[in-house]
């Protein structure tokens, strides 16, 4: 039920907007949410927008420059609330450029870029360090959409309790996806486990 009601906010025109919110080590992530997007594209009339956050900025930029996306710079005004565009920049043309890449310093300025871009569905990443904030990003602008009575979708790709290599986890395996785990659960409509879960997304998709 999970994956066939993401699906349909996919397909559904009055969706616009379509959020992956990565890990700084979700390069591979990056490529997921715009194959995504491209399969919901062929049963469209207009294409959805993709935006990645959640990132650190520094991690946004590399991931940006990395995958052909567009960078947007923010500046987050701490006393108002509000999130300022400073610059962008488009590492490609064509269809990639059309991935804007996000990085935010804490939760408030994640919260903020997700109003500015009035995202509609989101799919959180599973970042292995649970001191990152993307499930809080998820969480606090879910809540906010449900207050203002805007319906927003939100996914969250969990842990289980598999090892990985990655520097974030080789000291808290299992506990860094424990925690991811619990947090996603917490704010999502649906939970991803799995590589196998995405695939079976996909082919809901097509």
């Amino acid at each position: 039920m999970g994956h066939g009601n993401l699906a349909a906010m996919l397909l559904r025109e009055e969706t616009t907007c379509f959020a992956f919110c990565a890990g700084h080590e979700s390069f591979a992530a990056a490529e997921g949410a715009i194959g995504l997007a491209r399969s919901a594209n062929r049963a469209r009339k207009e294409p959805l927008q993709v935006i990645l956050n959640g990132l650190g900025k520094d991690a946004a930029q590399i991931i940006s420059r990395i995958n052909g996306f567009t960078h947007v710079e923010t500046a987050f005004d701490y006393a108002t609330g509000e999130v300022k565009v400073v610059k962008q920049k488009a590492y490609s043309d064509g269809e990639r450029a059309n991935v804007r890449g996000y990085g935010a310093d804490d939760v408030r300025e994640g919260v903020a870029i997700m109003h500015s871009e009035d995202v509609d569905v989101a799919i959180t990443g599973n970042s292995t360090n649970p001191t990152r904030f993307q499930h809080p990003v998820m969480a606090t602008y879910k809540k906010e959409c449900i207050l203002k009575g805007k319906k927003f979708f939100s996914v969250a790709s969990g842990g289980g309790t598999g090892r990985t290599l990655h520097p974030d986890n080789m000291a808290a395996v299992p506990a860094s996806y424990g925690m991811t785990d619990t947090m996603g659960r917490m704010h999502s409509d649906a939970l991803m486990h799995s590589s196998q879960a995405h695939l079976q997304f996909q082919l809901t998709l097509r």
